[in-house]
């Protein structure tokens, strides 16, 4: 069977630097057909020797290209010309067949999304119920609510829900895809993965440069519909779920959406931030009230978290690059009979920028004296596969070619983080929370750690 990718935005940041990488990485290892052909479309008067041209000097990307140059092929196409899109579908058709697997790739702005998914209905590049044509659509998904439920009954008005991948490249991460295994296929935490062992648990993403040339994008977006809405739910509801009935896409769906529904969080225990200078980046409007920073408590309300508080903290401009899960445990049933000061076990699971797991201990220091000490329990997997850790992109492109939805999102999820997000944004108005300008993180880890006595610095 071969495979047909067509991508639209071919000019774009994502295509150089992380689309084109990860099919040229799925060629190499064979992992995609030998005759897969990529459509690069694109505005620019180009032909394909001038785009690989311009791809090949940017400075986006150091990826070596030569291994593409058999399978891309640019086509100039403007977004609101129909005949257009028709040509596209003549020449596709000239080279596939009833087997071959086409895909469709949006990696352009919610701005052009609509007429772009329009046009490949009416030109029937993609025509619904066609089990080998499918769309592929890049958060944001939508601003809120009410936009992002408008595209979704758009996209249902031209395409079969099966047809829709909606992607969050978090979930194509090595360690998100660890969260279930290390969950549930480990005894150890069967039965202490409740209120009952475990204490809070921390889910943080954190940056430490600043927006760089994304004001465009960014300042009508801010940390809370960047980060929140999309990656640290996700990353939330993976933690919180319930044992699925099987580990099928749809299963596995209807316990993350289950856990997004009973999701609440403390208003008191909201902060938002920016980054003192982000006023002066290019294209901000002088009196931006975006946030670059947001922390916050959630809970969710179902028997097996019931009062377990989760912390969400995100940002820019912060210590450090990072992204971990911290699971702490309660105190055993002894720790407050010991004789020595022993502290609470803690699960690690890190993601970014090594994956890895570290589980925290307690240990009787070696030698005569009775004395305790902290032991971790470290496996870094990145260290270990140095050279074979696949891209995000790379496994949501293999998925997608196979048919794969279980690292795609689903419209249920989408709505209800959204509506959890809605809620915060109102909260951010009608209780008029105050915007922290901050010239250090270590400014809001105070604070957090004045209004929670949660720390966060050198995490």
């Amino acid at each position: 069977m071969e495979t047909i990718i067509t991508i639209f935005g071919s000019t774009g940041d994502l295509t150089i630097r992380k689309l084109l990488p990860a099919i040229d990485h799925l060629l190499k290892e064979q992992l995609l057909p030998n005759q897969t052909k990529i459509f690069a479309i694109g505005r620019r008067d180009y032909d394909t020797k001038k785009y690989f041209q311009f791809v090949e000097d940017s400075e986006i990307s150091k990826h070596d290209f030569s291994g593409l140059k058999n399978h891309v092929e640019y086509f100039k196409l403007d977004v609101d010309n129909l005949n257009d899109y028709k040509a596209l579908n003549d020449k596709i058709s000239e080279i596939s067949n009833k087997d071959t697997r086409k895909i469709f790739y949006l990696a352009v702005g919610p701005d052009l999304l609509k007429d772009i998914a329009e046009n490949i209905s009416l030109s029937t590049l993609v025509t619904k119920g066609d089990k080998q044509a499918s769309v592929t659509f890049e958060k944001p998904f939508g601003e809120d609510l009410n936009s992002a439920t408008d595209i979704n009954n758009l996209l249902w008005q031209y395409f079969d829900e099966n047809q829709i991948y909606r992607i969050d490249h978090y979930l194509g991460k090595e360690m998100i895809q660890n969260i279930l295994t290390v969950r549930f296929g480990n005894k150890i935490f069967e039965n202490s993965w409740n209120n009952h062992a475990i204490k809070s648990i921390r889910i943080i993403v954190k940056e430490n440069e600043t927006i760089f040339s994304r004001a465009g994008y960014y300042d009508k977006s801010g940390a809370l519909k960047d980060m929140v809405q999309s990656h640290l739910l996700q990353m939330l509801a993976l933690i919180g779920m319930e044992v699925p009935l099987s580990y099928q896409s749809e299963d596995l769906k209807n316990e993350k959406v289950e856990v997004l529904k009973k999701l609440r969080y403390d208003s008191k225990s909201l902060i938002i931030g920016q980054y003192e200078g982000y006023l002066n980046e290019t294209n901000i409007p002088s009196d931006s009230k975006t946030e670059t920073f947001v922390f916050l408590k959630a809970f969710v309300d179902t028997p097996r978290f019931k009062g377990v508080p989760f912390y969400l903290l995100t940002g820019k401009a912060l210590d450090k690059k990072e992204s971990l899960i911290e699971v702490e445990f309660e105190e055993s049933s002894q720790q407050q009979k010991w004789h020595v000061p022993l502290q609470n076990n803690v699960l690690t699971i890190q993601i970014a920028p090594l994956d890895g797991i570290r589980l925290r201990l307690n240990s009787k220091v070696p030698g005569l004296k009775e004395e305790v000490e902290q032991v971790e329990l470290d496996y870094c997997i990145a260290c270990d596969h140095v050279g074979n850790m696949p891209e995000a992109y790379e496994k949501l492109f293999l998925d997608m070619n196979g048919h794969h939805k279980s690292l795609f999102t689903r419209w249920d999820e989408i709505l209800n983080s959204w509506k959890f997000v809605d809620q915060v944004k109102h909260d951010i108005r009608r209780k008029n929370i105050p915007l922290v300008v901050y010239k250090s993180p270590k400014e809001l880890y105070d604070l957090i750690l004045e209004r929670e006595g949660v720390h966060f610095e050198n995490i």
